[in-house]
């Protein structure tokens, strides 16, 4: 149950509580993390937000899930986990994709060796975002790769298990405004295997996901940061999401529940991070998003 929201902005707070059926709504950040009648908290801010936010609400030693990417760079997110480790909390990046039924199946399937071993993973996510401030704005965190790019290196991440890759080679094209419209990421890991991930704010790539083994194929072969199919060698298995109650903002989003269930999962548990998306899954991640940012010369102020 969402018992609690909080803007900058008190008026926006109490329209959403309202429109939602949320008991309570504060102005700011800091009321929400004095409220200790709350299990965990969401943190849906623009990403270079997120380490001030997180640092305040883990210092007031609360439950973190903090939207991707968790930090703008690989120095914010270690300050994020140190806090977290510091006060005995939960924290884990919210990649709401690892815990669709379909990403379930697939790590199934893989550590079923059902498609022998994986020699290449191909993943594309590209949409028209170029109107959206967020998304082009350096000092909003605007990148195709920190906004969409993240998306397919996560499940390239998700595919080798963690696994750090033996070298990273980005290529890309940036705006006037200094980030990135478009990146290509290839991932080269140990036994001759490779990852190619391609993303841009600039059009509609085919959005889907193609891991290639040397016995068969699994292909998400639509909106793969949200699957709701699967091919697996040719044969297709559907995997419905819930129907909405509400009119959404984005495509699928009914499957926020999946994350939302891992992350309730976990507290009753008593864990700290979340099995499938480990603190260390996000330090990989993150690592390979500033490598590839480095290479492609897209520089933000948090990075001085």
């Amino acid at each position: 149950q969402v018992v609690a929201v909080a803007s900058r902005d008190l008026q926006r707070a109490k329209e959403f509580s309202q429109r939602h059926g949320i008991e309570r709504a504060y102005g700011s950040y800091e009321e929400l993390a004095n409220d200790h009648d709350i299990d965990v908290l969401y943190i849906g801010t623009i990403h270079p937000q997120h380490v001030k936010v997180g640092l305040l609400f883990l210092k007031c030693k609360r439950n973190v899930l903090c939207e991707k990417p968790i930090a703008m760079n690989s120095r914010e997110l270690q300050q994020l986990i140190a806090a977290a480790k510091e006060n005995n909390v939960f924290l884990m990046e919210a990649v709401w994709t690892r815990y669709f039924p379909a990403s379930i199946q697939i790590s199934n399937l893989l550590a079923q060796e059902a498609i022998g071993e994986v020699k290449v993973v191909k993943v594309d996510f590209g949409v028209p975002l170029l109107h959206v401030p967020r998304t082009v704005e350096k000092e909003l965190g605007g990148s195709a790769l920190m906004d969409i790019g993240v998306y397919c290196l996560q499940f390239v991440c998700m595919v080798f298990s963690g696994e750090k890759p033996e070298s990273v080679t980005a290529t890309g094209v940036c705006l006037d405004t200094g980030v990135d419209e478009a990146m290509t990421v290839v991932l080269k890991y140990s036994k001759n295997r490779l990852a190619i991930c391609t993303c841009s704010i600039a059009v509609l790539l085919p959005n889907d996901a193609t891991i290639v083994g040397t016995k068969g194929i699994i292909k998400i072969p639509e909106h793969m940061w949200s699957p709701t199919s699967l091919i697996v060698n040719g044969e297709e298995t559907e995997y419905p999401l819930p129907k909405p109650s509400l009119p959404l903002n984005f495509l699928n989003s009914t499957g926020l529940r999946y994350e939302a269930e891992e992350v309730r999962q976990c507290l009753l548990k008593g864990l700290k991070e979340s099995p499938r998306m480990t603190l260390a899954d996000s330090t990989l991640l993150m690592e390979i998003l500033d490598e590839s940012r480095r290479q492609v010369g897209v520089v933000y102020r948090q990075d001085s």
